[in-house]
């Protein structure tokens, strides 16, 4: 969003930020509710404790100095002074309660925030995960939900406050309205001045928050970079921590430059509000010196008013200040509800997979990534028939595995169509689409979370299943070697008795999760490109046959499953080249797949 239309949509946006999060505390946790209502009442209550017992202290002893009988002011200024302590420290008492069961209900909001901006990053098309405008906005979400704001209690307590010292000015003003009337037009003529630069202080920082958003994700990346250890190889046999620091000393010089002329900025009206805060406290104070020396106040009101002045003054400022504050909060925190609101970038349709055989057809399909004007496939062509085996093969960034992106619908198509019996996967209920597959991608990922968590993955994990797929994958004995079985953690992240597993245990663990959610459709995208030939070949076959007849289709720049497969696909230049049977493209005279096969062919001689 623009910083015209934040402007623009101010109330708007403040009006829906409050509105979300009633709503979220009230369906979440609605007792916090109750304990805001009791900080307003008792912090209030303390603050005008504040102004008027002081008064009635004083003019006891102020009695006594005068001549007054000394047995009859004592008691009572002894009284005064024993209730306002007592009841002052009740108060805080309560008060620190209170505000315990408030940071405690806060930690718990915090964390549902960054467990529910997970989720719907998970949940967002694919694409997103390219788009620097989603990826900023998962950034402003992130900031904005944090420090910037708060949070839910930040923004709810900027309310709080606001409502408490409504309930504290209308105290004191009472007051001061019986006492020293004049003090009212002081404090209210410097208050404008002061919330006109305050205000101005607000806009540099919002405007600086908007320039930073790219500039701290960057910071970010390069930090995170850094502190993984899975990288530590990376990095130390290529020298490249020098390169990471330089980088990430840019983005920390950009990012100081730009707080350096944020608080120039802002020093410049904090000059003035301090210089228009003196001027106030002057005039107050020779106005209440001014009515006591013409005994128009006792010495006790003298004090009262000298509180109430500065009560008023702040609980004045704070409540604009507050306005503000709340404006600003919501501003920042809005960024995630602008985040979970995201537009989605395809369609999502609703139409059941119907259960069966399933025929997949590419109809004159072209594609080109978001952001980009070249096309990375051109008038793509193929018909994969129900429990048939193809093999897509050519060199890496012929796009092979874009190919598979499209067909799970990662991204959708820039033109033509992708059918599944007959149907355009537009169509398909997303959730139920994606249950057609199982797939192995060249840059897999295992977690640092128990091996049968790795391998099922989602929901309960079936171990008899589990057990079975580990078996078929090769794995199965490695596993029963482990010292807590199937809920050993992989890597030591968060288990110091973690394993780490080698480059053919987790290809195999890759394999049985695809194997353990017995999908129709199965997919190896090169997850074997680390390994040798021969090792590639002999996975390829033994994952092949494992396969039986589900739909499989396997990816690879070299030519591990060709002989065993139904159809390969030769992709070059954008699209298919060759498409046929391994005896008829290796007979095929100055075809691309023979001239690749015939370099290749020691690898894959039989016996």
């Amino acid at each position: 969003m623009s910083e015209a239309k934040t402007k623009k949509d101010k109330k708007p946006i403040t009006r829906e930020t409050l509105k979300f999060m009633i709503k979220l505390v009230w369906k979440e946790k609605p007792h916090l509710f109750f304990l805001y209502f009791m900080d307003i009442v008792l912090v209030t209550s303390m603050s005008l404790m504040d102004v008027i017992m002081p008064k009635f202290i004083i003019d006891e002893v102020a009695a006594m100095i005068g001549g007054g009988a000394v047995e009859e002011h004592l008691p009572r200024a002894a009284l005064f002074a024993g209730l306002y302590v007592g009841i002052h420290l009740m108060l805080n008492v309560f008060d620190n309660i209170n505000g315990q069961l408030i940071d405690i209900a806060n930690e718990w909001f915090q964390e549902y925030i960054d467990v529910k901006m997970g989720e719907h990053a998970m949940k967002m098309d694919f694409e997103h995960t390219e788009n620097p405008e989603a990826l900023d906005a998962l950034n402003k979400a992130k900031e904005g939900m944090s420090w910037y704001s708060g949070g839910v209690h930040g923004v709810l307590f900027a309310l709080v406050q606001l409502l408490r010292e409504a309930a504290t000015l209308v105290g004191v003003v009472a007051l001061i309205a019986a006492t020293c009337p004049l003090l009212l037009p002081i404090q209210i003529i410097s208050l404008i001045f002061i919330t006109i630069f305050n205000a101005k202080n607000n806009k540099i920082e919002m405007n600086s928050f908007l320039r930073l958003a790219k500039t701290d994700r960057l910071f970010g990346y390069v930090l995170y970079q850094l502190a993984d250890f899975r990288l530590g190889k990376d990095i130390r046999l290529y020298d490249s921590a020098e390169m990471m620091c330089k980088k990430a000393e840019v983005y920390s010089d950009e990012s100081v430059a730009e707080w350096t002329d944020r608080n120039k900025k802002q020093c410049k009206n904090s000059w003035c509000m301090d210089i228009i805060n003196s001027l106030r406290d002057g005039a107050s104070y020779f106005y209440i010196g001014y009515m006591a020396l013409t005994k128009a106040i006792s010495i006790g009101d003298f004090s009262m008013c000298v509180g109430a002045a500065g009560t008023f003054y702040w609980s004045l400022y704070n409540i604009v200040n507050g306005i503000q504050e709340i404006n600003k909060k919501c501003a920042y925190a809005h960024r995630y509800i602008e985040f979970i609101e995201y537009p989605a970038a395809m369609p999502k349709g609703d139409k059941p997979v119907k259960p069966g055989e399933h025929i997949i057809e590419f109809v004159h399909v072209s594609f080109k990534y978001p952001c980009s004007e070249s096309f990375v496939l051109r008038d793509i062509n193929i018909t994969i028939k129900s429990g048939e085996h193809l093999s897509i093969v050519g060199l890496n960034g012929a796009g092979k595995t874009t190919f598979i992106k499209l067909l799970c619908r990662l991204y959708d198509v820039t033109e033509g169509a992708i059918l599944i019996d007959g149907v355009n996967i537009k169509e398909y209920s997303e959730e139920e689409y994606r249950r057609l597959f199982a797939v192995v991608f060249q840059d897999f990922q295992l977690l640092a979370f128990s091996l049968k968590e790795n391998v099922a993955l989602n929901g309960e994990a079936d171990e008899e299943r589990i057990n079975e797929v580990l078996k078929q994958s090769g794995l199965y004995e490695d596993s029963q070697k482990l010292e807590n079985g199937l809920d050993t953690c992989l890597f030591k992240s968060f288990d110091e008795k973690g394993t780490e597993l080698s480059g053919g245990q987790k290809q195999k663990t890759a394999i049985s999760r695809a194997l353990y959610r017995d999908a129709p459709i199965v997919i190896l995208d090169e997850p074997t490109a680390a390994l040798d030939p021969v090792a590639e070949y002999e996975i390829y076959r033994q994952f092949n046959t494992l396969v039986g007849g589900k739909t499989a289709i396997y990816i690879s720049h070299r030519l591990s499953s060709c002989k065993f497969c139904d159809r390969i696909a030769v992709f070059a230049e954008d699209t298919i080249k060759e498409y046929g049977t391994h005896d008829e493209l290796a007979d095929k005279p100055d075809g691309i797949y023979a001239e690749m096969f015939a370099a290749q062919a020691q690898y894959y001689l039989e016996g």
